[in-house]
């Protein structure tokens, strides 16, 4: 009995441990934030004081970067949507002949890492004039997101019946308007799935941005929030972590807009054909 109890306990136990493991950073990052006088350390601060968002939120450098990082990610989500999903249709609607290399290399390359390839495209984007540039970033990260936009986009349509579609080509509807009347709305929850996943990974990528950009003006927040760190080892820790903050909501606020939508799940049991 005591071994039984303690095999269901152990479990717990480490995840428990794993748990305060994650939120001693996130602890952190709160207090530290409304500390005038934050450092390393994990303290209560002696006084609180919003000054540090003040800071941010009133350097227009910082606003500059928000907005840029804003620009490149729902770009790259909007593109990798619409282009995925096009993409996905043939792949899950027709049978042809070379699908299952194509979905083989699909999902060879969504685990291509990005700095595997950083070299060959900084020299293309150089011969292309697209260095230094948004809107050249944007289309990189497209592309680099594309390959698991189209794997994840084309498993969402599969659970579409193609009935449905089969009714509306009797009733004259063209394969373009069936794809955008019946199958894109019932994809609601897989394109809210791949538009978030595509958005936070490129709010959150540094590297790409930190390599193709190279005029400060135009770094995104990604990038811009390595000022705080200066020479000689010194960090502004309240700013550090103020800015941090500011930097998830809006992943976080696309998330929580977006569960009203994902939270319907695909209602499809009951669909036939009318």
């Amino acid at each position: 009995m005591n071994r039984f109890k303690a095999e269901k306990t152990v479990p717990y136990i480490i995840l428990t441990l794993i748990g305060v493991l994650f939120l001693l950073p996130l602890l952190w990052v709160i207090l530290a934030s409304v500390d005038p006088a934050a450092q390393q350390a994990l303290k209560i601060p002696d006084s609180l004081t919003l000054q540090n968002f003040t800071s941010i939120l009133t350097d227009p450098a910082n606003i500059r970067s928000f907005i840029i990082g804003l620009l490149l990610s729902f770009g790259q989500a909007v593109l990798v949507v619409v282009i995925a999903g096009l993409a996905a249709y043939p792949l899950s609607r027709y049978s042809l002949k070379y699908k299952k290399p194509f979905m083989y290399t699909i999902l060879f390359m969504t685990s291509l890492p990005i700095t595997a390839v950083m070299v060959p495209v900084y020299q293309l984007f150089i011969y292309l004039k697209l260095d230094d540039s948004i809107l050249g970033t944007m289309l990189f990260l497209t592309a680099s997101g594309l390959p698991y936009g189209i794997w994840m986009m084309k498993n969402f349509m599969d659970a579409v019946p193609l009935e449905l579609e089969e009714s509306a080509w009797v009733d004259g509807a063209a394969v373009w308007t069936g794809l955008r009347k019946i199958v894109a709305p019932l994809m609601v929850p897989g394109i809210c799935t791949v538009a978030i996943f595509t958005f936070s990974g490129s709010w959150g990528n540094f590297f790409v941005p930190y390599i193709l950009i190279q005029t400060p003006e135009n770094f995104p927040a990604s990038v811009s929030i390595y000022q705080f760190f200066g020479s000689y080892g010194m960090v502004e820790y309240g700013k550090l972590a103020a800015f941090s903050l500011i930097y998830t909501m809006p992943a976080v606020v696309l998330y929580i807009f977006s569960q009203r939508y994902m939270s319907k799940g695909f209602s499809l049991g009951g669909a036939s054909k009318g």
